[in-house]
């Protein structure tokens, strides 16, 4: 298992302008980026007890969630991600999923999840059996996505953070979603072995502070 280094930080629109200019200037855009930014819809899972919520919340060094995603709504391409960190330094592992699929895991059909021979999808079917993990809530937001080479470096600015609330209708790409109250704009930063100085110079902004900010835990604040 392959674990990165991940660092976050709040910034003002103010901030977020004058980092975006010294960005372009020295990384590349994402290519799958369109004019420069992508949309992102997430749906998280949590069981009865909030258990991620609240390992979040209590700062737990080993932790992990589930999510299934897709971008710019387009619901022919989704993927189902579990996410873990262990001691400060995280882990994504990634399967595309089939809409069918997707529907199966809202739907709780697990005769359905039992017969997808996919390693990732039979790990969250056993834990929403065995954990009872359920779909939470939607979390959508606009990402700028930056990149670079040297250290595997990715530099992304996440804004206009919206909530579902209680619905969880997450294939429906025009499902409604409200912004989140007083929500930041993040900053993140990951990288593998090493931070290249020039990425660390760029990314030193003076009133800036590093955050522990959570996108569904801010999500999850309204039910």
């Amino acid at each position: 298992m392959e674990f990165r280094h991940e660092y976050k930080h709040e910034i003002s629109y103010v901030e977020m302008l004058s980092l975006r200019a010294r960005l372009k200037a020295v990384m590349e855009v994402d290519p799958h980026a369109v004019n420069g930014e992508y949309f992102i819809r997430s749906l998280y899972f949590d069981n009865i007890y909030d258990k991620a919520l609240r390992e979040k919340a209590d700062g737990v060094n080993n932790r992990e969630k589930f999510r299934i995603r897709y971008y710019n709504k387009n619901t022919d391409r989704i993927l189902l991600e579990k996410k873990s960190k262990i001691h400060g330094l995280c882990n994504k592992v990634q399967t595309v999923i089939t809409k069918e699929c997707a529907e199966a895991v809202l739907k709780t059909d697990f005769d359905t999840l039992s017969k997808i021979e996919d390693p990732l999808v039979q790990e969250l079917y056993q834990k929403m059996i065995s954990e009872g993990l359920r779909p939470k809530v939607i979390v959508d937001y606009d990402r700028e996505p930056f990149i670079f080479a040297p250290g595997n470096v990715r530099v992304t600015i996440d804004k206009n953070i919206r909530t579902g609330l209680k619905n969880t209708d997450y294939l429906e790409s025009d499902s409604v979603t409200i912004p989140v109250v007083d929500s930041p704009i993040i900053l993140e930063v990951k990288w593998d072995e090493y931070l290249p100085g020039i990425i660390k110079d760029i990314i030193q902004i003076p009133s800036t502070h590093s955050s522990s900010f959570s996108k569904y835990a801010a999500c999850r604040m309204y039910d």
